[in-house]
């Protein structure tokens, strides 16, 4: 009798346990898939945008989803998807820059949106630099591209918020000598 009631017991003790871990094993799936979800939400969000505005907004966030899925894949060991994250980040830089320069092709009176996006593009640089360095060699070379890319897309964003005022000086051709 003694042992049954001990059991009882010991299984009346266990059972907050038992909820505490469904709970807690519940939550992490909840918040793996939630990662997903909100990388899906945001990259459907983007793509229906109609304006340049909203979709270097937009961007930000999803930059950021895409950021934490890619460092994810990484720790798992997943370097393909590193890879493919960023290849679409770059795919969303193009496009935001794109409708920007249709909608707004006069940097100099809409510089908000044309400084956002070169923010958030140096950003990325730095993000596909960091990743460059833990990933195995044999990924490397699309990153690389990607980095690239992104190089030439600031490069380009830096151009148009600060154009040349003024034209490259001539060169002066030499004053000969005066001979005594």
């Amino acid at each position: 009798m003694y042992s049954k009631r001990w059991l009882k017991k010991s299984d009346e003790r266990s059972r907050p346990r038992r909820w505490s871990t469904l709970v807690i094993s519940a939550l992490c799936v909840g918040l793996c898939c939630q990662a997903s979800d909100k990388v899906k939400e945001l990259q459907d969000h983007f793509d229906h945008d109609p304006h340049a505005g909203g979709k270097v907004k937009t961007l930000n966030k999803l930059a950021d989803a895409q950021f934490e899925a890619a460092a994810k894949a990484g720790s798992d060991g997943d370097y393909v998807s590193v890879g493919l994250i960023f290849e679409k980040y770059r795919d969303n830089v193009r496009s935001a820059f794109e409708l920007l320069k249709k909608q707004e092709p006069d940097a100099d009176r809409h510089p908000n949106n044309y400084r956002q996006l070169e923010l958030e593009v140096r950003k990325g640089i730095r993000e596909v630099e960091e990743t460059i360095v833990v990933v195995p060699a044999e990924v490397r070379p699309p990153l690389q591209i990607v980095r690239q890319d992104l190089i030439e897309a600031d490069d380009a964003l830096i151009a148009l918020l600060f154009p040349r005022r003024t034209k490259d000086p001539t060169k002066v051709p030499p004053v000969p000598e005066a001979k005594p």
